[in-house]
């Protein structure tokens, strides 16, 4: 006879599986962005495509930073078993102030780079109101947090991190449409870019809407089995 993995110890390991998948997806926007800050800093040919983040990198050096560690960062806080204990919240600290960075820094560069001729109007009108959609939603997540809700704070903060993983996301949607139809024209290329976003965000708002499912179903504790408050 085999032995069977105890339950706790399964639970333990399945609960490892999404951060561990949202880390994978966020490995090419960060890897690209550890490129631009390397290709930046080596002092590599000015071309017509990176000219415009030579003429002023500051902003995107600091997407780049803080785009990264929120979404590292960001993934591990969907562990359960780190959603328990203190770090947690002092990682929280940590994500919430790079992910307004990322998308402040995103905002800046949508509206004063010279972006390639393949971003069409589209992209730029999503990429405004996705940016300042993400700061407000991390804003939203720390007013909650600082009344007590945690409902509220994770489900927003969920949302920020679905926009803010959409260059991940963006990666998987390309992909199957270059290798079959080759590179997409400006309007394709828009549509795509929006399709990451809107994968990101449906899924997100699945599970904000399963967690407030799961609390919905859990039983309200009794008046004996509430804890002592101490005066």
């Amino acid at each position: 006879m085999t032995e069977s993995t105890p339950p706790r110890r399964r639970a333990g390991r399945s609960g490892w599986l999404a951060p561990a998948g949202l880390i994978a997806l966020s490995l090419v926007p960060v890897a690209a962005g550890a490129f631009r800050v390397a290709e930046l800093s080596s002092g590599a040919a000015v071309t017509p495509a990176n000219a415009r983040f030579f003429d002023s990198p500051v902003p995107v050096v600091v997407h780049v930073i803080a785009s990264s560690v929120f979404l590292v960062l960001g993934a591990l806080q969907f562990a359960p078993a780190l959603r328990r204990r203190r770090w947690h919240r002092l990682a929280g600290r940590i994500v919430a102030p790079a992910g307004l960075l990322s998308a402040l820094s995103a905002l800046w560069m949508t509206l004063f780079y010279a972006m390639p001729a393949i971003n069409g109007p589209a992209l730029f009108v999503m990429r405004l109101v996705l940016g300042a959609a993400m700061a407000a939603a991390i804003v939203v997540a720390f007013a909650a947090i600082r009344r007590g809700d945690v409902a509220r704070h994770s489900a927003w903060m969920t949302r920020a991190y679905a926009i803010g993983l959409g260059a991940g996301t963006q990666v998987l949607v390309f992909l199957p449409w270059t290798l079959v139809l080759g590179a997409p024209a400006q309007t394709a290329h828009d549509v795509l870019m929006g399709a990451g976003w809107a994968i990101n965000l449906v899924v997100a708002e699945v599970l904000i809407r399963r967690r407030a499912g799961r609390s919905a179903r859990l039983p309200a504790p009794t008046p004996s089995a509430a804890p002592a408050r101490l005066s």
